[in-house]
């Protein structure tokens, strides 16, 4: 059976719509009523999933306004859809193309809806993603006072410095707050903690970038961080393999703590140390120990969701 799909093409202020296999194209603004409106459209023309392309966050409010309303949304990866675009020929862009492209590639794709975030796992990446970005802010204002010889500039940082470091614990506050007080995120807590070398904030990226940790495969969960190598293979000749794509934050998450987790436990170390001897490039080397620890995190994390399921 063909579905009928609405590609949308996200801006900061609009939204251009382009049904298929219809045609129809309307554009509305980004903001609660164009959303209210899209969703009339949406209905009017039977529309069994609209598909969305992530754009940074510009795309937030529509996804869940849609789905509130009863309207399955898909997101898209903005790269995908523009090597779909190449591969059709289509070089032109502009916003009503791209809506087009969006929709086309999600017939050929098949896309299917994605999963709507529950209230508190929104809250958690808002906070998660925050403290990251108060972390960078520390952390450049750091290197600007050991720079600076100045002490009236010195004193202007000090005090952005201090702010920043009540930020930061008012928000790993927070952060700690909802986990605690979510039964099942308080098990995983405790049960990834278990591994040395993870700590609460590690955990809090976890639960707040990849949810799906412990519910999907090892294969999809490392494909999910960008930690899959991809084959390039052709004919006779065997190409290198390489990572793309995937979640580029919790991936540089997993790069560090890995690293840290080998200080803990000798199997990871010799793993990291086999490769290096091996002469495998460090950056090979680097993505290979993340995704094999990222594997272990996510068979123990599996483990800790089947204990929780059986004791409630």
């Amino acid at each position: 059976m063909t579905k009928t799909i609405c590609g949308v093409d996200v801006s900061k202020h609009r939204l251009d719509a382009h049904v298929v296999p219809s045609g129809v194209f309307a554009s509305f603004d980004n903001d609660a009523a164009g959303i209210a409106m899209l969703v009339g459209f949406c209905r009017q023309h039977g529309v069994d999933l609209v598909a969305i392309e992530a754009t940074g966050g510009y795309e937030r409010t529509a996804f869940l306004l849609l789905w509130e309303a009863g309207v399955a949304c898909g997101m898209t990866n903005p790269k995908n859809v523009r090597h779909y675009a190449k591969a059709m020929g289509i070089s032109e862009k502009t916003d009503r193309i791209d809506a087009a492209v969006i929709a086309r590639f999600a017939v050929a794709k098949d896309l299917k809806p994605t999963e709507l975030p529950t209230i508190s796992q929104q809250r958690l990446k808002a906070l998660v993603a925050r403290l990251r970005q108060v972390t960078d802010d520390l952390t450049v204002q750091k290197q600007r006072r050991s720079s600076t010889m100045n002490d009236e500039m010195t004193a202007s940082i000090n005090e952005v410095i201090a702010l920043l470091k009540r930020q930061t614990k008012t928000l790993e506050g927070e952060i700690a707050s909802m986990i605690d007080d979510d039964p099942l995120w308080s098990h995983l807590d405790a049960a990834l903690r278990s591994t040395k070398g993870v700590a609460g904030r590690t955990v809090a990226w976890l639960l707040a970038e990849l949810p799906e940790i412990g519910i999907y495969s090892n294969k999809a969960v490392v494909k999910l961080a960008g930690l899959a190598p991809l084959v390039d293979d052709s004919g006779e000749r065997t190409g290198k393999r390489h990572i793309s794509g995937g979640r580029e934050g919790i991936r540089s998450i997993l790069f560090l703590v890995a690293r840290i987790a080998c200080r803990f436990d000798k199997s990871l170390d010799a793993f990291h140390r086999k490769l290096i001897e091996a002469g495998k490039p460090k950056m090979v080397a680097r993505i290979a120990l993340a995704r094999k620890f990222l594997v272990r995190l996510n068979a123990k994390t599996r483990e800790a969701r089947e204990q929780y399921a059986l004791a409630t």
